[in-house]
């Protein structure tokens, strides 16, 4: 089979022996693909690094695709957008781990999903650049449901609440499921915003811990067996 190229976004990495790795990446042409990099660790190992792998690093990958094979082997590698703040900056490389936890978790797609894949892309490199990111995550994880679909119906929206579980503004504000008053101001303030608002708003430390533990909550009703990522207590210890 010819060789093929593409972009790929790095999901996680896992050691598998003392000088291999397993990585799954998100690739634009053949959504998620695994890799077997045998001897990568090793001392001295030429070509493909090691450190090219690390959680949402941007690639350009050259390798054989065979659709039926679990773990692909890769010819070439190469950093497509080296980030230039992400991997200095404490608060910023918390939500990148957080978020790539969560993508490693919802993302199970083996053919390719260009919108989801350019979401992502675009995402993290808006996060490079900008200095004001505390509340990138919430945007994120908000405006992914869109990609998983079950982005918030946002007709309604001057109603009394918000049903989690339907995804829609109500009048009925009974339930276990229905965000009233605070949570559901705190909710509201994420809808319909772009990456350019997202510094425009205001949240405690108290409130941006809660508007994600709404967010959360939503996935967790939305998705089967989605759990609390790992890494959301790093974030929370970063950011109180």
């Amino acid at each position: 089979m010819a060789l093929t190229s593409t972009k790929a976004i790095v999901i996680n990495a896992i050691k598998f022996s003392d000088t291999s790795l397993i990585v799954k990446c998100y690739t634009k042409e053949f959504g998620l693909v695994s890799f077997m990099l045998r001897g990568i660790l090793k001392p001295k190992k030429k070509g493909i690094k090691a450190g090219y792998f690390q959680p949402m690093n941007q690639l350009d990958l050259t390798f054989n695709y065979q659709k039926n094979k679990q773990l692909q082997s890769l010819k070439e590698a190469h950093v497509n957008f080296p980030y230039q703040s992400i991997f200095m900056d404490v608060k910023k490389q918390s939500i990148l781990m957080f978020l790539a936890e969560v993508l490693g978790s919802v993302i199970q797609e083996e053919e390719k999903n260009i919108p989801l894949f350019e979401f992502i892309e675009a995402s993290f490199l808006w996060l490079d650049v900008h200095d004001k990111t505390s509340n990138f995550h919430l945007f994120f994880l908000l405006n992914l449901t869109k990609f998983l679909g079950f982005y918030p119906d946002r007709r309604n929206s001057d109603a009394l609440g918000f049903n989690l579980e339907e995804g829609n503004f109500t009048n009925s504000v009974i339930g276990n499921h229905i965000l009233r008053e605070k949570e559901l101001f705190l909710f509201k303030k994420l809808l319909g915003i772009n990456f350019d608002s997202i510094s425009e708003i205001s949240y405690s430390n108290k409130e941006r811990r809660e508007s994600l533990e709404l967010i959360l909550r939503y996935f967790k009703l939305h998705l089967n067996n989605f759990r609390t990522p790992k890494s959301l207590q790093v974030l929370e210890t970063i950011f109180s």
